[in-house]
């Protein structure tokens, strides 16, 4: 496929930016579930002139239906899109940085979703979208999931739909830790229950603060009840995790100005399972809390890391050296800097040793 692509670029390099605009414009009104003309131009900066001779196309080829309230993607347009993927991958250079990661990590799987998720809520959506895909595409009948909270892993929650041909009547999920005190759609309880209730699912709730002092701990640590949950976390086969900015996360969870300083001072530029990593991917600091520890991440079957953005990407890059995940779902901007980050480094390595 990709050796025809190339003979088409070369032959009809028009066919390719027409394919390019009008697939962009068909996944921006399935993303949007109903849009009106004017604010998919303004999204896609695209005139209502051009936009409007596009959907005309579009509608007449059954791929949108246009109502009063807006335009909606139609059944055949939604097959389309998902027909089409694989070759747009490869249109936009997808595939190519999928692969060079992968590679890089000896990861199982990457999914890369165009666009930035932090200058586009679309593309957020997408990467959401491109996370339940994953997560679903692994699980198993009788599965624990655990599942950590925040925006990104809050959106994959809204994205999961019920599998064809698969029950999950038998399956949990259960947060991996207990929450940071912040917005209640975004902790990882709701997240947990909101998944379940969206595949018919059961599921599990952690009621305790994700921040404890050593007091706390070892009070809640010998509770029957929290010891119950947290031993069925610790055995979760499919770990669905975010990744945070450290400084960002050390803000959420309002340390105390010397520990943001310490964290800084080792270098931390991570966030993920309560753990701050380093550049090179080394645990500098963890959080005295219940739920998942490293040692149950090792051994986790699948650890699926879910995060994008162009200011995540040295984040996403220190986890990946962690060397824990096996699946990565991301957005461009932030492959694109993991890959110059990897080229910098190759660089620096082959003139040392010159």
């Amino acid at each position: 496929m990709r050796t025809i692509l190339e003979m088409q670029k070369q032959l009809l390099p028009d066919l390719m930016e027409i394919l390019k605009k009008r697939y962009t414009i068909l996944h921006q009104i399935l993303l949007s579930d109903v849009v009106g003309r004017r604010t998919l131009a303004v999204s896609l900066n695209m005139t209502e002139r051009v936009l409007r001779a596009e959907t005309d196309l579009l509608k007449a080829q059954g791929l949108i239906e246009i109502e009063n309230i807006g335009m909606r993607i139609s059944d055949s347009g939604r097959k389309l899109l998902e027909d089409l993927e694989p070759v747009v991958k490869e249109i936009f250079g997808l595939s190519e940085l999928e692969e060079r990661i992968r590679e890089a990590f000896g990861l199982r799987k990457v999914v890369i979703v165009p666009g930035d998720s932090e200058a586009s809520p679309l593309t957020k959506k997408e990467l959401g979208r491109a996370g339940a895909k994953a997560l679903l595409g692994v699980m198993r009948s009788e599965d624990v999931v655990a599942v950590t909270g925040g925006t990104t892993i809050a959106e994959v929650a809204e994205q999961l739909s019920p599998p064809t041909g698969l029950s999950l009547k038998q399956s949990w999920f259960v947060p991996a830790r207990g929450g940071l005190g912040e917005s209640l759609e975004i902790q990882a309880n709701t997240i947990a229950s909101g998944m379940a209730k969206r595949v018919g699912a059961g599921y599990r709730l952690l009621h305790v603060p994700d921040l404890l002092g050593k007091e706390a701990y070892e009070s809640l640590v010998g509770d029957p009840n929290i010891q119950d949950i947290v031993e069925m976390i610790r055995k979760a086969r499919i770990v669905v995790h975010g990744i945070g900015d450290a400084m960002e996360m050390a803000r959420r969870r309002k340390l105390e100005e010397s520990m943001v300083q310490e964290l800084q001072n080792e270098g931390a530029l991570a966030e993920s399972f309560g753990y701050y990593f380093n550049e090179d991917g080394v645990v500098v600091h963890k959080m005295l809390t219940l739920g998942l520890r490293l040692e149950d991440i090792r051994r986790t079957e699948t650890v699926i890391g879910i995060a994008g953005g162009r200011s995540k990407a040295k984040a996403i890059l220190a986890v990946l050296l962690f060397g824990q995940e096996d699946i990565l779902v991301t957005d461009e901007a932030a492959a694109e800097d993991i890959v110059k980050e990897l080229e910098r480094v190759k660089s620096l390595n082959k003139n040392t040793e010159l």
